[in-house]
């Protein structure tokens, strides 16, 4: 037999226990092209990838093949498994960290970008990004290739809804949750803010900072130092008003630290209002500071951070600054403000999974159903601030009542089975923005309750299949499993999605399918936007721009590795885990009976 990318990926995963799925090869020969098949418009049949650095380092992009789905047991202890027949579960789609985001902002502080290296600072490595007047048209570009997939490339399945898993908007501005909403709706879309005839951020050439690109004049380090290109008359184009394509599904919607916090850190309060809609768009650290050693510099920014009246006062009195146009639109909202406006919709289902009870209580924590399957989506932001995640009590409690009212049985804290006669079973599906790793945001002396706690409690119920999350920008598939000797074995995956405001700028397809023989499968498959490799010189039209977008993010100074893409374990993947709402499933029949290998 000649060697084929098939067996080359087999021999080269083989040591792991991952082989390419073998029950698909039926699909993958169909998927082959990127014109027709399941996977036409998905990475099974292309991908987009850093070609050649040029000037600078400076890369552009270009196609790379497909990459098939790759098998992965470790939740069954098996390398292999073979399937005759399988019953969809369901097919939906993630988006997360679309970020969509006001460049304009008085209340976005992009000068903070530059200390990102710092030890302790580097939360601010998203202050700035040279791609991020984009946002809108990736968004846009992302939907379109959604809705051209369709249908689930494993198993041909409609996507019957989509997850939006936090940070939708980047400020927890009003304009933007406006925008973020009307995009997915398909409704008319004008990323813009301020003065409505001229660009009034950080990134035109008035007073232009030299950090920063200019796109227009090609001035500043990332063009002289770092290749950026020069692409004039892109501030307007940014700016002009489209008719987004909406995801034409039904959509639900997580709450991320972005959508609640100022710049994703700061809790919302009566100064940052007062600088967000105002006249004055501070754009250094005062003089004196800038001049002072580094440690001092890093002093004062943590003091800003604190909230300290000194630092405050000092930077609004000395501080670097520009007059703005000022925007009533940019005012930073609430928690239920956020959850109110998804109630103004002309999409489904209305409130996008937020309820009346969510609306009365001003909680973003709920459930919905689709078929078998429960998704509980959780709300892991801490209004007090600070970028990671976590739960409050209330929640938490919550959390296991919604548990045992989707089971049959689950294990005590001591690991013995209890079980009930009320009910059925559901698979249960748990979505949140931060992951469980991120989950590390409890404060000494606090109540709140890390990723760690929670992992242990979604354990003891066998019928959480999967924890689908956001947060990190990049992909990346992780098994849970159940202590050894536990009486049930199995775990759940969690599935992390990169960001849409980042390198690679994708989505995903999720499957779920019960096998029929005691396992199930979870089906993971990576989306590029439509946006063509190449941008080209047109500025109009979304997928252009979008494909700039995508260019620039992958020649980001600050990061320019595959880190966010993660490895081929975590982009086309295969997921078996057993059947935990099967007869055997349900009283802890071995991985071995219960496989279909």
């Amino acid at each position: 037999m000649g060697l084929t990318r098939r067996t080359i990926i087999n021999g080269t995963l083989g040591a792991a226990g991952l082989t390419v799925a073998g029950a698909l090869d039926p699909y993958t020969q169909r998927s082959a092209s990127a014109h027709a098949g399941p996977g036409a418009r998905t990475t099974l049949a292309r991908t987009v990838v850093r070609g050649p650095a040029g000037a600078g380092g400076y890369a552009r992009l270009t196609a790379a093949p497909g990459e098939p789905f790759l098998f992965r047991g470790d939740l069954a202890g098996v390398s292999r498994h073979a399937c005759r027949r399988r019953r969809v579960l369901t097919c939906f789609a993630q988006l997360s960290d679309v970020h969509v985001m006001d460049v304009q902002s008085p209340a976005r502080f992009e000068f903070l970008d530059r200390y990102s290296a710092v030890p302790g600072l580097s939360d601010f490595s998203s202050a700035h990004r040279s791609q991020e007047l984009l946002s809108a048209q990736v968004a846009d570009a992302m939907a379109a290739q959604l809705r051209r997939v369709r249908r689930g490339p494993a198993t041909g399945a409609p996507v019957g809804f989509a997850v939006a898993t936090g940070d939708n908007t980047d400020n927890c501005q009003f304009n933007e949750l406006r925008w973020y909403i009307d995009l997915l709706d398909g409704r008319t879309v004008r990323p813009d803010s301020g003065d409505p005839g001229r660009y009034e951020g950080v990134q035109d050439d008035v007073a232009p900072d030299p950090y920063y690109w200019h796109p227009e004049s090609g001035y500043g380090q990332p063009t002289a130092a770092y290749g950026f290109p020069r692409v004039p008359g892109l501030l307007d184009a940014a700016r002009a008003p489209f008719r987004a394509v909406g995801l034409g599904l039904p959509w639900y919607a997580v709450y991320g630290n972005h959508d609640g916090l100022v710049q994703g850190n700061l809790p919302g309060n009566d100064l940052l209002q007062q600088i967000a809609t105002g006249p004055v768009k501070l754009t250094s650290l005062p003089p004196s500071i800038l001049e002072a050693p580094l440690p001092a510099q890093v002093q004062f920014i943590v003091g800003l951070l604190r909230q300290d009246p000194a630092a405050v006062a000092k930077q609004l009195a000395e501080g670097g600054r520009r007059i703005v146009t000022p925007d009533a639109q940019r005012r930073i909202v609430d928690r239920a403000t956020t959850i109110s406006e998804h109630f103004r919709t002309t999409g489904g289902p209305v409130g996008h999974g937020f309820t009346a009870a969510n609306l009365a209580a001003g909680t973003a924590y709920y459930t919905f159903h689709r078929g078998r399957v429960r998704g509980i989506v959780l709300d892991t932001v801490n209004g007090g601030g600070g970028s990671d995640g976590s739960l409050d009590p209330a929640q938490f409690a919550w959390l296991e009542a919604q548990l045992q009212a989707a089971s049959r049985q689950w294990l005590t804290p001591a690991g013995e089975v209890t079980r009930h006669r009320g009910g059925t079973d559901q698979y249960v599906i748990i979505f949140s923005h931060h992951t469980i790793e991120t989950m590390t945001n409890v404060p000494a002396g606090s109540d709140r309750i890390g990723g760690a706690q929670v992992r242990d409690l979604l354990l003891r119920y066998p019928n959480v299949i999967a924890w689908v999350n956001g947060h990190t920008h990049r992909n990346q598939v992780l098994p849970h499993a159940r202590p050894s000797g536990a009486a049930v074995g199995g775990g759940f995956w969690e599935i992390n999605t990169a960001a849409h405001i980042d390198w690679p700028q994708q989505s995903r397809i999720v499957e779920v399918v019960d096998n029929l023989d005691d396992t199930l499968s979870i089906f993971c498959t990576i989306v590029d936007h439509s946006g063509p490799i190449s941008p080209g010189s047109r500025l109009t039209g979304t997928a252009p721009l979008a494909s700039l977008s995508r260019e620039l993010a992958a020649n980001d100074v600050s990061d320019r590795t595959d880190a966010r893409r993660g490895d081929l374990t975590d982009r086309n993947v295969e997921l078996l885990l057993p059947d935990p709402v099967s007869a055997r499933g349900r009283h802890g029949a071995p991985v071995a009976e219960m496989s279909g290998s």
